[in-house]
């Protein structure tokens, strides 16, 4: 044997190397932008610097990273596979600095370069990977995972491009790539090691065992890789960091060689472009026939991805034996557009790991929990058998089995009541059949959760009502919460500063102990520090609308804001009604008891949804005339904020003096935006619909301005409803009615806004925009009287702020892990 044969290599533990700590920050930080970047000085821009400063920060992360997972492969516990299509995770610097308790060590390092933390902080681009509140929670969950110790690893798409960039361009909204990946994303690390084969298309073949067992082989499939890159997820001074799995689609060879050497070279790179568009982009339009089919596709791909990495690390350490996974794994599924994995986790169990039907649904029910978010119809995800057969056969043959034997289960509980079989289906018959996916998750799932009292009440009483009959125990609330740290600590640093001299900073782990500063609400000294708080906030937003849209807000007025998704259901439109109504009065000269205010708007409206769209210019030329009007300036300003996202929140909620949050009653799941303006001491006008009546009830009724109809009222409202006869009743609103239609906000766009003038007037508006504008403006008014009395108001806004303890997203999660996913905390 030759002598190199015969070498023992010792590699050195990486627990013997040089300890990175806060003493090595600084030179850590001038090797990498040295180094690692190969950077001379930092010039104009601070991008390098801020890739130096980022890998710095990640080499902690890492550290504590590979502490945390060796822990606990020590002691074996309960884990969680979280699973989102979305994750808004915003920017990472601030995040990683504040939970880490290095801010001070990195003020000082950058000081060096001549710059400040927060102008290296505004090189990092949002990883904008979710459309609002569902991806933001997903952020909000993960973080509370980590600083409660929770083991818990996110799994999502690593799209390309993320949610769109939005520019207002005469008043319209015009979408941008958002290729938040051109330059670096710093904090991703990836395994390739751990990629996993994803099928798509071919067919199945039935073949029977020498013992006479069927089996099922997926054949001639086209397959596509999916790649991992893993982000660190820190825990609030804890040394805790989980991990966020993003995965990456590519093709599983560069070209296909034959069809290559043919001289099929488009044929080739289509093939491998095909492969690579799956997380290209996030949620296509869904419209077309192609957008539907890309969007099953992402669905499957993270679903089928992601389990297929918890059964091999499962497998590696248990071999094929499976009868303690169900003990050792639970699968949350945020929301119906991962559903597909139930059947997929059957087709893993079955196909691949030659479990039994029975054996494999034992695990399946018994690890699958799916939270439902939304009442809308259309969100609750239906796919046409035809493009599942085409698409997913093996799939939509486990979904027919799991749907035979589920519907001898409903034959059982109602004996003869066919109805009652085809009204819980998984199959949706008709001319055009479709799987619906939500009763597959709650088939498929031991635990079924709506968002907020009201929401779980509406489904369990009504759109699940008949699951809920069958399976009541499976039924539970978890009413959602925002992560203190991000959503106070972070983004309104003074804030947290002086709660932190009255009550201490344990708050920012221990989000209850906010309601001590109840006890200073009328201490005259902190209302006065409060207010300069708010003032100083209020000048940041001054400077952004400034820049953004042009606009001069003044921080003497109020800052009325309502910044979230475009939709009708939220009501942007009542809000524009109001600022029409105020801009009437103006108009008029009736400002005696006018409070002025500045009214921002803020939100990205679906490519593909003309009616929000529309709201937009309608609110941009709204604004345009009463900007450029002198008789309103001292009273009203208005600005839609283009391309709002986390970053843009972080300035805008620390500022905010009233929080709309104005959705139709019994259509807004929770809403994520009202707990955030709540921690930052604004005072809300709502509709009692999602958490708005936890926020209402925690806060004092005294201490909210309600307004609109209630969700028990809704079915006597709708039946008799004559929006044209409310207009006619009321002279506010027949005045605001008549200036909209005269064409004075669209002189040189004749009939642009009939569709919306359509739309109040229709009796089967289901939002009821014409029914709530009276109360409404009502509340408005109350809401005017009271921002006169500084004194009160600023005791409104502390009182908020020590209310919304109940909202963290420390208590959902601890509520999440004790009562479903049974963890235990370390």
């Amino acid at each position: 044997m030759a002598q190199s044969e015969n070498k023992v290599c010792t590699v050195k533990s990486w627990q013997e190397g040089p300890l990175i700590d806060e003493s090595t920050l600084q030179e850590d930080l001038t090797r990498h932008f040295y180094y690692t970047l190969g950077r001379d000085m930092v010039g104009e821009s601070r991008l390098y610097l801020y890739h130096a400063l980022a890998l710095t920060i990640r080499d902690r992360l890492v550290a504590r990273c590979r502490t945390t997972r060796q822990q606990r492969q020590l002691s074996p516990t309960r884990q969680v596979a979280y699973l989102s299509l979305e994750f808004l995770m915003g920017r990472a610097l601030g995040n990683a600095v504040l939970n880490l308790d290095l801010e001070e060590n990195v003020r000082h390092a950058v000081q060096e370069y001549c710059t400040t933390l927060e102008e290296v902080a505004e090189a990092e681009h949002d990883a904008g990977l979710g459309n609002g509140g569902l991806g933001r929670l997903a952020a909000c969950f993960l973080d509370s995972c980590a600083t409660l110790g929770l083991p818990v690893i996110g799994y999502g798409i690593r799209y390309e491009y993320g949610m769109f960039n939005q520019s207002i361009e005469q008043g319209h909204q015009v979408e941008h790539p958002d290729n938040w990946l051109r330059e670096g994303h710093p904090w991703e690390i990836t395994a390739p090691e751990n990629t996993r084969r994803i099928k798509f298309f071919g067919h199945v073949e039935v073949y029977q065992d020498k013992h006479g067992r069927k089996h099922h082989q997926w054949v001639n499939t086209q397959d596509v890789l999916a790649v991992p890159y893993d982000v660190p997820v820190p825990g609030y001074k804890n040394e805790v960091v989980n991990t966020l799995r993003l995965w990456k689609s590519e093709a599983t060879d560069e070209f296909n060689l034959s069809e290559f050497n043919a001289g099929s070279y488009t044929e080739a790179v289509a093939r491998k472009n095909l492969a690579e568009q799956i997380t290209m982009v996030l949620y296509p339009n869904d419209s077309s026939e192609n957008g539907k089919e890309l969007r099953l596709r992402q669905q499957y791909f993270l679903s089928s991805a992601s389990l297929q990495d918890l059964l091999a690390n499962w497998v590696a350490g248990h071999g094929e034996d499976f009868s303690e996974f169900a003990q050792y794994n639970v699968f949350q599924l945020n929301d119906t557009h991962p559903s597909i994995a139930v059947a997929e986790l059957m087709r893993l169990l079955v196909d691949e790991h030659d479990l039994d039907w029975d054996a494999a649904w034992h695990i399946t029910t018994r690890t699958m929990a799916y939270t439902n978010h939304t009442l809308l119809p259309e969100a609750l995800e239906k796919w046409s058998v035809s493009l599942f057969s085409r698409l997913l056969p093996r799939l939509l043959e486990i979904i027919y089995e799991i749907n035979a034997r589920f519907l001898t289960e409903v034959a059982c509980q109602w004996p003869g009541d066919m109805q009652k079989q085809r009204s819980m289906s998984l199959i949706e018959e008709g001319a055009h059949p479709q799987v619906r996916m939500a009763y597959l998750a709650i088939v498929g799932s031991f635990s079924v959760n709506g968002v907020a009292a009201l929401h779980t009440e509406l489904l369990t009483g009504g759109l699940f009502n008949e699951f809920y009959q069958l399976w009541p125990h499976k039924f539970n609330n978890k009413t959602n919460g925002v992560t203190p740290r991000r959503w106070l600590a972070h983004c309104n640093p003074e804030l947290a500063k002086l709660i932190g001299s009255k009550i201490g900073d344990q708050w920012v782990a221990h989000f209850a102990d906010i309601e001590k500063i109840r006890r200073y609400y009328d201490d005259k000294a902190f209302q006065t520090q409060w207010l300069s708080v708010k003032q100083h906030n209020k000048q940041k937003l001054v400077d952004l609308v400034k820049e953004a849209c042009g606009v001069e807000f003044d921080v003497a007025m109020m800052f009325d804001v309502q910044v979230k998704r475009i939709h009708e259901y939220k009501r942007q439109l009542l809000n524009i009604l109001h600022v029409i109504y105020l801009y009437e009065r103006i108009r008029k000269g009736d400002t005696a008891n006018l409070t002025p205010r500045c009214v921002l708007l803020g939100g990205k409206a679906a490519p593909g949804y003309f009616m929000a769209k529309l709201i937009i210019k309608l609110f941009n030329n709204v604004a345009e005339a009463i900007n450029n009007d002198p008789l309103a300036k001292p009273y009203l300003r208005v600005a839609f904020l283009p391309n709002y996202n986390v970053s843009a929140m972080e300035v805008i909620c620390p500022a905010t003096d009233l929080s709309e949050q104005i959705s139709t009653t019994g259509k807004e799941a929770s809403g994520t935006g009202n707990m955030k303006f709540m921690m930052n001491g604004a005072v809300t006008i709502g509709t009692l619909d999602g958490a708005n009546i936890e926020i209402r009830d925690a806060v004092g009724v005294e201490n909210f301005f309600l307004f609109g109809a209630k969700s028990d009222e809704l079915a006597a409202i709708r039946s008799t409803y004559n929006p044209n006869q409310i207009i006619q009743s009321n002279p506010a609103l027949q005045e605001v009615m008549e200036l909209l239609e005269s064409g004075h906000f669209n002189l040189f766009e004749p009939g642009l806004f009939q569709p919306i003038i359509d739309s109040i007037r229709d009796p089967h508006d289901q939002w009821l925009v014409a029914y709530d504008f009276e109360s409404y403006i009502e509340a408005q008014q109350k809401v005017e009287l009271a921002y006169q009395d500084k004194e009160y108001w600023t005791r409104l806004s502390i009182l908020n702020t020590a209310a919304s303890g109940e909202f963290s997203s420390d208590r959902t999660i601890l509520q999440y892990s004790q009562e479903i996913w049974q963890l235990a905390q370390q």
